[in-house]
């Protein structure tokens, strides 16, 4: 288990189930989860998720799949807890999604 800090300072955990699940659905991150972690500790925005989970992205020159955005999903269950449910590259933030933080 890796533990990094969240821009709220929440300690935010990254299991090996929860990578699995993301390498599996997104074989493109495979060799990124460094990438994850700067994102959830220096995202260069975060927008509201569903069910009270959060998405910080941020944006990244050169990727296998040139340039993209990487989108972690993430939840504060509270001030000394949360954790990382997965993660994926795109192209563009959600519009109909509420801002909540930007650089």
């Amino acid at each position: 288990m890796i533990v990094v800090r969240s821009t709220n300072g929440v300690p935010m955990r990254l299991t090996q189930e929860r990578w699995r699940h993301i390498i599996a659905r997104h074989p493109e991150a495979a060799d990124q989860k460094d990438r994850v972690l700067e994102t959830i500790s220096a995202p260069d925005v975060i927008q509201e998720g569903d069910l009270d989970t959060l998405l910080c992205a941020r944006s990244y020159d050169q990727t296998l799949l040139s340039e993209k955005l990487l989108v972690v999903i993430y939840k504060e269950v509270s001030e000394i807890e949360g954790f990382i449910l997965t993660a994926y590259f795109t192209n563009e933030l959600s519009k109909r999604r509420r801002v909540l933080w930007s650089r």
